[in-house]
């Protein structure tokens, strides 16, 4: 059985959380967490809150304990970009980009490549 969680529109681009979830598939979700949990970024805390999430449904649909939980599938998406702009010199505004994603976490409760 998988269990999904996800979270949408966060203030960090994809570049940015795409290697802390490289780091964490395949990997138990127990152990995840004790890694998010001393990683300094702000983008792990935004992974630990998400990897919480998904065990708690988890132990909410009846699905495993958490020791059994595995992360199957993660992976962070580009979402919508936010426009501003700032003064410049002359007069003149500058723009820039505020780039947003989404993250997407499922859980399973056996092991990657294991035949039952």
């Amino acid at each position: 059985m998988t269990v999904k969680a996800r979270t949408k529109n966060i203030g960090i681009s994809a570049k940015k959380i795409r290697p802390l979830v490289n780091l964490l598939r395949g990997k138990k979700a127990v152990d995840a967490i004790n890694i998010l949990s001393f990683m300094p970024s702000n983008s792990s805390e935004v992974l630990l809150e998400l990897i919480k999430s998904a065990i708690a449904n988890a132990e909410n649909a009846q699905y495993g304990t958490k020791e059994e939980l595995v992360i199957s599938t993660i992976y962070a998406d580009q979402s919508t970009v936010i426009k501003r702009w700032r003064a410049r010199a002359r007069g003149r505004a500058g723009t820039f980009n505020r780039p947003q994603s989404h993250i997407f976490v499922e859980l399973s409760d056996n092991t990657i490549g294991e035949e039952s």
